[in-house]
């Protein structure tokens, strides 16, 4: 198997649940799977700086529900929810349906891939040292307790006359693996000497652990058992 797929469309439909969740005839399919691509784009180009890694659709006959995951979300609800209400207003103006947004707040922006690849565009924009930014990278992500981190820059690296490709990687990054939570993430830096790739990949480790770590699987009044040790000293 070829390494060529993006890890969360792989898992989409098995332990992914889907991006955009709604069903519509063929001859409606088209326009609302444009109109959510520019819900998407309108909500990214706003708020560039807000730290989000992704926004999922939801549609009903009367609404639309949108969840905008975000790692700042001071910056959207704004002073008393007012930016809250003006992103509705610009959004029911663009689409012309009725709108309802939920802010999620992300946990960890470094157990993000896609936050992880914005702050490296946004070193690389700056005119900072590829490989240092790298190295940064992998350095803060592993320290969060990730299982592995995998980076991919393509493009005019250090202003190089002839465009390269340069990999790092820490840990594991089994992409084939389907119970795996395997996080992905793409964006562009914009530099003098022309437009930079970056890739992300982190390894959250299984979704059976993500779960029992949330508590699903525990009884009700009862106090979360301490894992047992590996070894005896």
């Amino acid at each position: 198997m070829g390494q060529k797929v993006r890890p969360t469309g792989f898992r989409i439909g098995v332990v992914e649940d889907w991006r955009s969740r709604w069903y519509a005839s063929k001859k409606d399919f088209g326009a609302l799977l444009v109109e959510d691509q520019k819900v998407r784009k309108f909500i990214q180009t706003k708020y560039k700086f807000a730290g989000i890694p992704k926004v999922e659709i939801e549609r009903t006959r009367d609404q639309v529900v949108v969840h905008l995951f975000t790692a700042r979300p001071g910056i959207i609800i704004g002073r008393k929810g007012q930016e809250v209400d003006r992103l509705k207003a610009e959004l029911e103006d663009l689409t012309g349906r009725r709108m309802e947004l939920k802010i999620i707040e992300v946990d960890n922006a470094l157990q993000s891939a896609a936050l992880v690849a914005e702050d490296i565009a946004q070193q690389l924009s700056k005119r900072g040292s590829f490989r240092r930014t790298i190295k940064r990278a992998l350095d803060q992500v592993m320290e969060t307790g990730v299982h592995g981190i995998k980076i991919e820059l393509s493009g005019r690296l250090g202003g190089a006359e002839m465009s390269r490709r340069e990999k790092a990687s820490r840990g594991s990054i089994p992409l084939s693996t389907l119970q795996r939570h395997v996080d992905y993430g793409f964006r562009e830096a914009h530099t003098t000497f022309g437009v930079i790739g970056v890739k992300v990949w982190i390894d959250l480790g299984d979704y059976s652990d993500e779960e029992n770590r949330d508590g699903s699987n525990a009884k009700a009044g009862q106090a979360p058992q301490k894992p047992k040790r590996a070894h005896k000293r």
